[in-house]
């Protein structure tokens, strides 16, 4: 088992917003965790990146303690996290971008890790010296997205990476998600997009009001047009 979530209890100020949450992403799969607005999605990323540390409960990834470490070394475990702002550096251009996230990383090769980035995505390479704030919403999310994954990380978190997007785009997006599994990164998704959601995840988890309703397979949630009325309305 790659990360375990056992009952986190994070809060703003006094506002209890994640109560109990308990969750696990396994190697090579990917896990969505779908709800409203509000149910408590990103905080749940938050809290295991430490940007938001949980008063109680554990997080445990490889055999490792993350609670009230902070987040560089959270990190360096090997988690990646691409938040839904994207956080881009506009002013630097795609191979700079680049470049400057490699720098924050230990890497045996890094020139070998850029090649091999850029070959997975061919539009990032084709854009490699346009800066990146002239990208389309589409490019700078693929952008933050190879940022991420060049660390070679074994577990990402990614916070609603097609939203706004095109349909191709989003298209575009699940396709590298899918090849992102396949190379037995385990990836945990939060995503508005519950039908796009719902054809990439291995498993889902349904989010409402800071507790977790429902765990079971992606078929599961497909075939129950109750939960999804419920939790997704759908």
């Amino acid at each position: 088992m790659t990360l375990l979530v056992d009952d986190i209890h994070t809060y703003y100020g006094l506002a209890h917003v994640l109560q109990g949450v308990s969750l696990n992403v396994g190697d090579g799969e990917i896990v969505a965790l779908l709800g409203r607005n509000g149910a408590g999605k990103s905080t749940t990323l938050k809290s295991i990146m430490g940007i938001v540390p949980p008063k109680r409960g554990r997080i445990v990834f490889d055999d490792h303690e993350l609670v009230q470490l902070p987040t560089h070394l959270i990190v360096r475990h090997g988690i990646a996290w691409v938040p839904e702002e994207r956080r881009i550096f506009g002013q630097l251009s795609v191979r700079e971008n680049l470049r400057l996230s490699l720098l924050a990383h230990k890497l045996p090769d890094p020139a070998a890790a850029l090649e091999s980035i850029l070959e997975m995505f061919p539009r990032l390479r084709e854009r490699a010296r346009q800066a990146g704030h002239s990208l389309s919403a589409g490019e700078q999310q693929m952008l933050a997205l190879a940022r991420a994954l060049i660390s070679r990380p074994r577990l990402l978190l990614i916070d609603e990476p097609t939203q706004g997007l095109a349909p191709n785009l989003v298209t575009s997006i699940a396709s590298s998600l899918l090849r992102i599994k396949e190379q037995g990164l385990a990836v945990m998704l939060v995503e508005q997009n519950a039908r796009v959601a719902l054809e990439i995840a291995d498993r889902v988890y349904l989010i409402d009001h800071g507790v977790i309703q429902f765990g079971g397979s992606a078929d599961d949630v497909r075939a129950n047009e109750a939960i999804q009325r419920q939790f997704l309305m759908v």
